[in-house]
């Protein structure tokens, strides 16, 4: 049995069940209790535990190694935990749960899934999945010629949008604006040159979203970009529902796309490199969905850009690119380029 935990989250005052997570003793006797995961010779073993990821006082990631006998033997596998303070996991196992009956399950012919759910742990707020195997995209994205791959994830939140999975909640373009008039002006005590610029900015979205028209809402994931798809093979995951709500479904292509054009500033330095994965994911959505939404997909990622602004200043490697992203909201959003010091 080992424990990793370099995170530290036994000692997280924010969430005062993680440390009960990486109690072997108890992780093995909650794990034991769940029909999932009973076997033809017993309850699981548990092998390890491994803290994945740790945001202090507001959520953590761990993953279970555990071992099932079955009728074919023996079976290792790894299970994923989600908790979040102030979430229900109740609510999230039972998301993934209907997915999982909508089609998404490993019975589907066009190979679009969910991960599989286990169960919940209520006494820790834990949520279980199985873990999948493959690669995110955003690593495959980076190197070789997958536009074959873009169609299919077009395809794949289609079928999400379509799946008719009811959501506990709504997300508007108002909440969208709200969310840069809450984060982008905690930029001007740190970059203080930048306050007229961001302020003209934040005029220009709200533009910008008065100028759409009212979407037909469905079910989004609202947080989707590369990192969420993961890829084994033909087989496509959808991963992190933990935003799901009812929304305008061209957000989530347009946040994919901002996330693109992001990450190969920040990566490459060149945002219009590999433009083409942005222009065949629009094109097979739109084709899907009818040109009526091609004006919202644009002015979505546009906004997913300018809410990148403040996330790139977060992390060190970022800042500096952090003004040359500002410049490119300034020209999507169609300001007169900054011409100061």
């Amino acid at each position: 049995m080992t424990v990793d935990d370099p995170f530290g989250i036994a000692d997280d005052p924010g969430l005062p069940l993680a440390s009960l997570a990486i109690d072997p003793q108890r992780v093995e006797r909650e794990l034991q209790r769940l029909p999932a995961l009973t076997g033809i010779d017993g309850p699981p073993q548990l092998r390890a535990i491994r803290v994945i990821r740790h945001k202090p006082g507001r959520r953590f990631m761990v993953e279970y190694d555990v071992a099932v006998l079955t009728a074919l033997g023996m079976q290792e596998l790894t299970l994923m935990g989600k908790a979040r303070s102030r979430h229900s996991a109740r609510a999230a196992h039972r998301l993934l749960r209907t997915l999982w009956g909508a089609g998404f399950d490993q019975q589907g012919s066009d190979a679009v899934f969910v991960p599989k759910p286990i169960g919940v742990i209520s006494s820790f707020n834990l949520w279980l999945q199985q873990k999948v195997p493959g690669r995110p995209l955003s690593e495959l994205l980076l190197a070789g010629n997958h536009t074959a791959l873009i169609e299919r994830v077009a395809d794949a939140i289609h079928k999400l949008h379509s799946a008719g999975v009811a959501a506990d909640r709504r997300h508007t373009i108002d909440d969208e604006l709200q969310i840069l008039y809450e984060r982008l002006p905690q930029l001007f005590q740190q970059y203080p040159e930048w306050r007229q610029r961001i302020e003209r900015v934040l005029l220009a979205c709200d533009r910008l979203g008065a100028s759409l028209p009212v979407p037909k809402v469905c079910g989004i994931h609202r947080d989707f970009y590369a990192d969420q798809v993961m890829v084994d093979g033909e087989w496509l995951y959808l991963l992190d529902f933990d935003l799901y709500c009812y929304g305008d479904p061209a957000l989530d292509i347009g946040n994919f796309v901002g996330h693109m054009i992001e990450q190969r500033l920040r990566l490459v330095g060149d945002a219009t490199m590999l433009v083409r994965y942005e222009e065949i994911l629009v094109e097979r959505f739109i084709a899907l969905v009818g040109a009526a939404s091609r004006e919202a997909v644009t002015a979505y990622t546009t906004l997913t850009l300018v809410r990148h602004i403040h996330l790139s200043t977060l992390f060190p490697e970022r800042r500096n690119w952090s003004g040359r992203l500002l410049a490119l909201c300034e020209q999507r959003l169609g300001l007169p380029p900054h011409t100061g010091s």
